[in-house]
């Protein structure tokens, strides 16, 4: 994981479509400047994206300062599901800014109040109060802290144990790295919580075995008992697929946390707001979690996170004793309401399901073609992916998924780089704006340049 993309530019194919344009080398070389600055001045682990500097993007497009036009299947990392820049967006947050109203700490704000009602009204009953936050990591460290805390009021300090899953991904601070499955990101802490396990992630595919005692013997191998667990925390698809878990597995453990008085967290980072073809990724399972994390395509541009969950959970500090500096940021909650109110108002929740069937058939199409190097497809909505594999294995290949996002990055399709446990998966993500229209035609450029890439090796 984490190869970096070359800033020399190269000649390539001129492109002019409705929806891509590549009219110049790839970087242009008067981005150069700005690309050795970035890498002069930051870590190297900022390097990890394709070399276009934004200049401005607009709904489904990304444009440079050179005539360049990219239709963008980041969604700049699943944050812009009303689509990048949107007129309701941009305004609210400049109606905010001209209020004179910038920042207010936890003090009581007209805005706070009104998203936070909003998105309590947004998510299932019984789910009352709304905790408002920065980033996702911050989300999820505070529903590890809740269900902590929750399960020392309930069992004592025998009752500290938190689940994760394999190959699971919750931030990168400490807490929800912990909690993640991913090893490798991990040699950092050194001493790791023996109290923080994980179990392995039924999608199917890496892990065949999707039976849900699965699950209780693998707690129980690794020395916790029902009764000394306080929380299980799962993304609703893991993003790293993305993986979905079987829906029968997912209502086993939802019983099994009600029964041994476990709070179930659902990690909707990713999943919420209308990417999986419903509002709340969770509604496919069919069950309704104690605690919910969102962040990203909350707003559709500023930071903005937080957690949803039960009265009796959410209210176990007193006053003053879990706040954040930046909680409810006046103009991120204006562009958090315009970006909510515009996902429900244009039922684009609606158009990603009507999309879902157009992307998987495109996927089996391609995984038809290409058995031996496509290993895993999955779509949801309008998130899918493709794992690549080496040939005839069940090996990832990074290299693959790099080379194929680099061909279509010099067609005008925008990827962030690999995603996965291994680095391996193309990740589709486009804003849920999308048309039909574009999304064919960016199936069409991605299909294609996976057939280039092999004819090459």
């Amino acid at each position: 994981m984490g190869k970096e993309f070359d800033i020399t530019p190269v000649d390539v194919p001129k492109v002019e479509t409705k929806y891509r344009r590549i009219v110049t080398q790839i970087p242009h070389p008067d981005s150069v400047k700005t690309l050795e600055t970035l890498h002069r001045v930051e870590p190297t682990s900022m390097r990890g994206q394709p070399p276009v500097v934004w200049e401005r993007a607009e709904d489904c497009q990304v444009y440079d300062k050179y005539g360049n036009m990219w239709l963008d299947w980041s969604s700049g990392v699943l944050v812009t599901n009303a689509g990048h820049g949107m007129p309701e967006v941009r305004q609210a947050i400049i109606d905010q800014v001209n209020s004179g109203l910038l920042h207010n700490y936890v003090f009581p704000s007209e805005e706070r109040a009104e998203l936070a009602e909003f998105l309590v009204d947004l998510a299932p009953e019984g789910m009352d109060k709304v905790f408002l936050l920065t980033t996702g990591s911050e989300s999820t460290e505070n529903a590890f802290k809740l269900a902590r805390t929750y399960g020392i009021s309930k069992g004592g300090k025998k009752k500290i144990g938190f689940v994760g899953f394999e190959r699971g991904f919750h931030g990168r601070t400490l807490g929800a790295q912990q909690v993640g499955g991913i090893p490798g990101q991990k040699d950092w802490i050194g001493n790791e919580d023996p109290a923080i396990v994980q179990v392995p992630f039924p999608d199917g595919y890496w892990t065949e075995n999707v039976d849900f005692d699965l699950f209780c013997t693998t707690i129980e191998e690794k020395g916790l008992k029902p009764d000394e667990v306080c929380g299980v925390m799962l993304e609703t698809y893991q993003g790293v697929g993305p993986d979905f878990a079987p829906v029968e597995y997912v209502r086993a453990l939802a019983e099994w946390c009600q029964k041994h008085d476990v709070l179930l967290i659902f990690d909707e980072v990713q999943a919420g707001f209308g990417r999986t073809g419903k509002f709340w990724g969770f509604e496919h399972y069919g069950v309704v979690p104690d605690l919910l994390c969102f962040g990203k395509g909350v707003s559709s541009s500023l930071p903005l996170s937080g957690v949803i969950g039960r009265k009796e959970v959410m209210d176990q500090y007193p006053a003053g004793s879990m706040t954040s500096t930046h909680t409810g940021n006046p103009v991120c909650c204006a562009a958090a309401l315009a970006s909510l109110k515009k996902i429900v108002n244009d039922d684009l929740t609606g158009n990603a399901a009507r999309l879902e069937p157009i992307v998987m058939d495109a996927l089996m199409a391609m995984q038809k073609k290409h058995p031996d190097v496509i290993g895993h497809i999955t779509c949801k909505g309008l998130v899918g992916g493709l794992q690549m594999v080496k040939a005839g294995e069940k090996t990832p290949d990074p290299d693959l998924a790099y080379d194929i996002i680099l061909k279509c990055f010099h067609k005008g399709l925008l990827f962030f780089a690999p995603v996965g446990a291994w680095g391996q998966t193309v990740k589709i993500a486009p804003p849920l704006t999308i048309t039909q229209d574009a999304l064919e035609d960016g199936l069409q450029v991605l299909a294609g340049c996976v057939d280039e890439v092999l004819a090459g090796r």
